[in-house]
C-alpha cells in the first residue's frame, strides 16, 4: 500500500477565513473548519505562515481540528511594519485582487495617510481603490476626487454614501465572481456599513461617530474573510489609523512613478534635488507641474521606509544569532 499517496488524497484544499491566536478557521465547501498547523509550520519564517486569504491544503478532522499542511502559492501579500514591535512585519492578507481605502470625507480624511494605504497595496501586489464615504455630508466631493486622483494614475477612486445608495453602482465594476476585495481604513470610516451594502443585508455590526472628534469605534477586531452570495470574497480589517512604512520601496515607487521618471532626467545620477544644476526635480516644482507637497510625501515616506528596512535588518540578524546560540546550547545538552 502507498502511504502517501493515501495522505495525499486525504489533503483537502482550503481557504483561511479567520485567524485568533494559533487557532485558525478555514472555508471549505461553504464550511468554517477550525484548524491548527502542521508542526513543521514552527520551523519556517513568520512571512510564510497563513495569513487570511490564503489558500492551504489540509488534513480534514470531523471530530476536532483539522490540520493545515502547507500554504499556496500566493498572488498577492499585503504587510506593513508592526509598530508595537519595533519595525518587525505585521503580514496582513493574502491573494487579494482589490484593495479598498475607506476614508470617510470628515476628520477622518487623510491625504496623507490615503497615499500609505496605496504604496502598500502596490508594493504587495493589490489594485488600490480609494472609497470616500459618507458622500452625503460633504458639499464639494469633486474636490477631494480630483486630490486623490493626483496620488497615482494606478489609484481608482469613488465617492459614495452607503446609506443613501448614492455612488454604489460605480463599485459594480469590482463586484465579479471569484473577486477578493479587501478593506481597510480607520475606525468609523464606514467599513462596516459599506459591506452590509455590498452584500444587501446585514452581516456586519456598526456603531455610531462619536461627535466629540468625528470617529468612530472599533466594529471589527480581527481580519476575516466574508463571502457574499455573489462569489465576491470581502477581508474585512481591525481599523488602523496609522500605516508605517518598511520593505516597501516597490510600492513607493508605484505610488510615485512621475518623481521616480523625473529623478531619472536630473543631470547628475546622485542628484540630492538641493542645489545641484540640471535637477528636473526643482524644474517641475519651479514650473508647476509637480507640487512641493507631493514632493516632500515622496520624500518622507521614502526615508521611513530606509530608517524601518535598517531597523527589521538589525533585529533579524540579531534574531538569528540568538537562535543559532540556542540551537548551540540545546546540542550540548
Amino acid at each position: 500500500m502507498n502511504t502517501t499517496n493515501n495522505q495525499s488524497k486525504q489533503e483537502k484544499l482550503g481557504r483561511i477565513s479567520e485567524i485568533q491566536k494559533n487557532s485558525y478557521t478555514i472555508r471549505y465547501m461553504g464550511k468554517d473548519i477550525p484548524a491548527k498547523l502542521k508542526g513543521s509550520f514552527y520551523e519556517k519564517e513568520a512571512q510564510e505562515l497563513p495569513v487570511v486569504g490564503d489558500y492551504v491544503h489540509f488534513n480534514i478532522n470531523p471530530i476536532g481540528d483539522s490540520q493545515i499542511v502547507s500554504v499556496c502559492e500566493r498572488k498577492s501579500f499585503l504587510q506593513r511594519p508592526d509598530q508595537a514591535k519595533t519595525a518587525t512585519m505585521q503580514y496582513m492578507v493574502a491573494n487579494v485582487d482589490y484593495t479598498f481605502i475607506i476614508t470617510s470625507l470628515n476628520e477622518d480624511y487623510s491625504y496623507n495617510r490615503i497615499a500609505r494605504y496605496a504604496s502598500v497595496a502596490l508594493n504587495g501586489g493589490s489594485t488600490p481603490v480609494v472609497v470616500l464615504t459618507k458622500s452625503d455630508l460633504c458639499n464639494n466631493t469633486g474636490r477631494y476626487i480630483r486630490e486623490v486622483e493626483t496620488i497615482s494614475d494606478k489609484v481608482h477612486v469613488h465617492a459614495i454614501s452607503a446609506i443613501y445608495d448614492i455612488g454604489l453602482d460605480e463599485l459594480e465594476q469590482y463586484m465579479t465572481e471569484g473577486t477578493t476585495i479587501c478593506l481597510m481604513g480607520s475606525s468609523g470610516a464606514g467599513k462596516s456599513t459599506l459591506i452590509n451594502a455590498l452584500a444587501g443585508k446585514e452581516l456586519m455590526k456598526t456603531s455610531s461617530i462619536r461627535e466629540s472628534d468625528d470617529t468612530g469605534r472599533h466594529t471589527t477586531t480581527h481580519r476575516q474573510l466574508i463571502e457574499l452570495d455573489n462569489g465576491v470574497s470581502i477581508i474585512d480589517t481591525p481599523g488602523m489609523r496609522e500605516l508605517g512604512m518598511a520593505m516597501n520601496e516597490e510600492g513607493i515607487g508605484d505610488t510615485f512613478e512621475d518623481i521616480k521618471e523625473l529623478e531619472m532626467c536630473c543631470k547628475f545620477s546622485d542628484c540630492k534635488h538641493d542645489t545641484e544644476p540640471g535637477c528636473a526635480i526643482k524644474a517641475a516644482i519651479e514650473d508647476g507641474s509637480l507640487s512641493y507637497d507631493r514632493y516632500m510625501l515622496y520624500q518622507n515616506l521614502s526615508m521611513e521606509n530606509q530608517r524601518n528596512y535598517a531597523k527589521k535588518k538589525t533585529i533579524s540578524k540579531w534574531a538569528k544569532q540568538a537562535k543559532k546560540f540556542k540551537d548551540r546550547n540545546n546540542s550540548l545538552v
